[in-house]
């Protein structure tokens, strides 16, 4: 585990006249220009966080928080389409929900545990009112960006969260950015290209991986549009987005049984596993004592379902209580849009490392334009963990500080986490010295 101490210079006031030389410490802008930075990204970049879009998840933005930094060495304001309030709207579910909350709440056996559900207040639609059209927002990004989104006339008709901050003059998203005029931006685009594929368990025909042609050829665009005034900038490559807590969470053996229990599912499919047996196959189903692999709907199988594999993974959006009371993965299939089977998990790693090699070659010619290798900094979060001033951070769910409720998004420090690395890339690329973030001093996952 790699620990990161931030140490900070105090210069001592001495009795004699002379003053300590500590220029080498001042803020510096080096030879980029922060006076109008410019965000582009997907949920990451908007700070949404714990399933919604509210208004201190977006304060919270690791680009707000990199700004913050920005006007010590001279940057200008960052305006961001906030919302209204602390509970905002949420719409993975098709169904305008609030934001997820820790809290204790009974399960369907009536166990009370300590668990994340939608807050209990009403959702505040006038979130999604278009803000005033007159201004032109510094953060370009929404929750679940493609980047073939960006270039899509007709957008802010199809994205609610982008109509609220849609300017008159922008026929696309990326119509925007030159209104906001950049002289330095930061990119990061492409995670749900692929991500929006494996939260769906790989099942929703709208949501396909998308192309490494239609991916490299949107983000040329939206690079061109940022760039097009001379404007430098930083652009994140796309983390392995299997690793996050979404994926790890609910365990394939999710399913405690006595032996009793056991040996009636054994008899049950008994049929089953002579038929499987017939054909000279090994994959039997059975059951016993202790935790078990769920069953999963395998529409391959001429009997349709099958046991999980180990190295398969069963999604966060899975209903609990339909494990623990309705039989599913034991007598019931859990459906296949609830797990991301070997295949699917294949389809979405190359798909990433896909997209990594093509930003790699969009950027190789443009030397204003540098890398934050995120990816890399993202496995190191995930195989090992990081300690910032003695505070732990790893992509366990809700108890590893980067991830919110959601299992998808970074809460606050994980913000904080991703706006060093930002600012180590752009110190280091553009002879600047923005001073570093403090990321203990940023807030995880609230507990009761």
């Amino acid at each position: 585990m790699k620990k990161i101490h931030l140490l900070y210079i105090v210069p001592l006031v001495l009795l004699a006249a002379c003053k300590p030389n500590i220029d080498e410490f001042a803020p510096s802008k080096g030879n980029a220009d922060f006076s109008s930075f410019v965000a582009v990204g997907d949920s990451w970049t908007s700070g949404f966080a714990d399933g919604s879009l509210y208004i201190s998840g977006q304060e919270y933005s690791f680009p707000n928080i990199m700004n913050g930094q920005f006007k010590k060495a001279g940057g200008g304001d960052f305006l961001q389409p906030l919302m209204l309030d602390e509970y905002g709207i949420g719409l993975a579910t098709g169904i305008p929900k609030p934001k997820l909350e820790m809290g204790f709440h009974p399960d369907c056996k009536g166990v009370v545990g300590l668990v994340p559900a939608y807050a209990d207040v009403p959702v505040n639609m006038d979130n999604l009112n278009p803000l005033n059209t007159g201004i032109h927002y510094d953060n370009i990004s929404t929750p679940g960006l493609k980047t073939f989104y960006m270039g899509v006339p007709g957008m802010n008709q199809l994205n609610p969260y982008y109509k609220r901050f849609a300017s008159e003059g922008a026929a696309t998203m990326n119509d925007e950015i030159p209104l906001a005029a950049p002289t330095f931006f930061s990119l990061w685009l492409g995670s749900y290209d692929a991500l929006a594929y494996a939260i769906a368990g790989g099942a929703d025909p709208m949501n396909p991986v998308t192309t490494k042609e239609v991916f490299a050829g949107s983000l040329q665009q939206t690079l061109a549009a940022l760039t097009a005034t001379g404007a430098k900038g930083v652009m994140a490559n796309i983390p392995d987005v299997t690793d996050f807590p979404f994926f790890h969470t609910i365990p394939y053996n999710a399913l405690p049984l006595d032996q009793a229990s056991a040996d009636a599912l054994n008899a049950g499919y008994a049929q089953v596993n002579a038929i499987i047996k017939g054909l000279g196959r090994t994959d039997t189903i059975h059951f016993k004592s202790g935790a078990n692999a769920v069953i999963i709907a395998d529409a391959t199988l001429p009997w349709g379902f099958r046991q999980v594999k180990p190295t398969e993974f069963l999604l966060l959006s899975l209903p609990q209580d339909s494990l623990k009371c309705a039989g599913w993965g034991s007598q019931k299939p859990i459906p296949g849009q609830y797990v991301l089977d070997e295949a699917e998990i294949a389809i979405t790693k190359n798909a990433v490392d896909e997209y990594n090699s093509q930003i790699n070659l969009l950027i190789k010619d443009l030397p204003d334009v540098a890398l934050v290798n995120m990816y890399t900094i993202m496995k190191e979060i995930t195989e090992t963990g990081l300690v910032f001033n003695h505070v732990n951070i790893n992509a366990r769910f809700v108890t590893g500080n980067f991830y919110s409720t959601d299992g998808l998004n970074p809460t606050p420090l994980g913000s904080a986490v991703i706006a060093h690395y930002f600012i180590k890339t752009i110190n280091a690329s553009f002879q600047a010295n923005i001073p570093q973030v403090i990321v203990s001093e940023f807030p995880a996952v609230k507990l009761p």
